[in-house]
């Protein structure tokens, strides 16, 4: 049980439950904020995480069950000075929706510690990184003026490589992790800050899931880091994996899109690996191709941006722009790369259109 209990707020509750769930389990408290209808089916029933373990069957993380305690709230039902520390977990287009953007405006200025878990690196933290220009990035963000008010020493990255997906069949407070990665965060400036993130990486650890046959580690931790650079590691997944799950005419699995030519899937992914060197990265704080390529074997579905554009969405997360602009500002540039911005820009305009007929 943890010895500091801490107040969470999270923004999104759909992957955010993923991370939820584990911080419930160490003992802190979390509130969600997401739609009226998730927050009236969660305050009501809790929510479910299925969990694949190795070597056995699937284990179920019921909410109320776990020592922390969970509420769901909408984004005018919150103030985020109420809390320790504060987790982002929507999609990046969605910060700029009403009630959401004014949350977020008022996260800025509470000054509370932020970490993000979106795909997309949000802005501020872009600027903590030394020698790139944060303003020649703003044509990768959906609303790029929502993230002003953000000191950037108070908001850290946390690569979400753990996936997840919400069971078409199920109600919505049920989440089915598909891969049980660890989740990697990166300092902040504030060693009190830190002191949060490692206590509650600590009480993860300690976890111990009670089954028939006793008591079992669960996977999924999460991983403070010193380095900056280390949440970036998923840079190279989403260009190799998720953005080539889109294709012209539709969508295809991540297995699909990493294994179907697996020369040109490990040549993009090493370009963007370069990238991350050139920001400062080591290569040993980011996973080379190889493992990456076998956990690609078990993604048997589309990724996010993939089934947003399939549904029509006017924006989805451009982290394959933010990619480029990056490239682009220490002198790189890959046609792959290139052709995938192309390719995304190409059916966004398509969903506008039909959106406006």
């Amino acid at each position: 049980m943890a010895v500091h209990k801490y107040n969470i707020l999270i923004l999104g509750a759909s992957y955010g439950s993923l991370l939820a769930s584990k911080v419930m389990f160490g003992g802190h408290n979390i509130t969600l904020v997401c739609l009226p209808a998730e927050a009236e089916l969660i305050n009501a029933e809790g929510f479910r995480v299925r969990m694949p373990i190795r070597g056995r069957e699937p284990i179920e993380i019921d909410s109320r069950k776990l020592p922390g305690k969970v509420t769901a709230v909408g984004p005018r039902d919150v103030s985020p000075k109420d809390f320790d520390l504060i987790g982002l977990a929507m999609q990046e287009p969605q910060y700029g929706s009403a009630g959401v953007r004014e949350l977020l405006d008022a996260v800025a200025k509470s000054r509370v510690p932020c970490m993000s878990i979106m795909n997309m690196p949000p802005l501020p933290y872009m600027k903590r990184i030394p020698a790139l220009d944060g303003e020649a990035l703003k044509s990768a963000y959906t609303n790029p003026a929502v993230w002003d008010n953000f000191d950037p020493s108070t908001l850290t990255l946390c690569s979400p490589d753990p996936q997840a997906v919400r069971p078409p069949n199920e109600k919505v407070n049920v989440l089915e992790v598909t891969l049980p990665t660890n989740f990697k965060v990166a300092r902040f400036d504030s060693e009190a800050s830190n002191h949060i993130l490692r206590n509650i990486a600590s009480d993860i650890d300690a976890v111990r899931f009670e089954t028939p046959e006793g008591k079992i580690e669960l996977p999924v931790k999460l991983r403070f880091h010193n380095s900056l650079f280390v949440p970036l590691a998923k840079w190279p997944m989403l260009m190799a994996g998720n953005y080539r799950c889109i294709t012209k005419d539709g969508m295809r699995t991540a297995k699909e899109a990493v294994h179907t030519d697996i020369t040109e899937s490990r040549r993009i992914y090493d370009f963007v690996i370069d990238v991350c060197v050139r920001l400062g990265a080591a290569r040993d704080e980011l996973v080379p191709f190889e493992k990456y390529a076998v956990a690609a074997e078990s993604l048997s579905r589309p990724a996010s941006a993939a089934r947003a554009l399939n549904n029509g969405a006017p924006n989805i997360e451009r982290a394959d722009r933010l990619v480029q602009l990056t490239a682009r500002q220490k002198g790189m540039n890959n046609p792959m790369l290139d052709a995938i911005v192309a390719l995304v820009d190409a059916r966004l305009d398509t969903n506008r259109k039909r959106a406006l007929a």
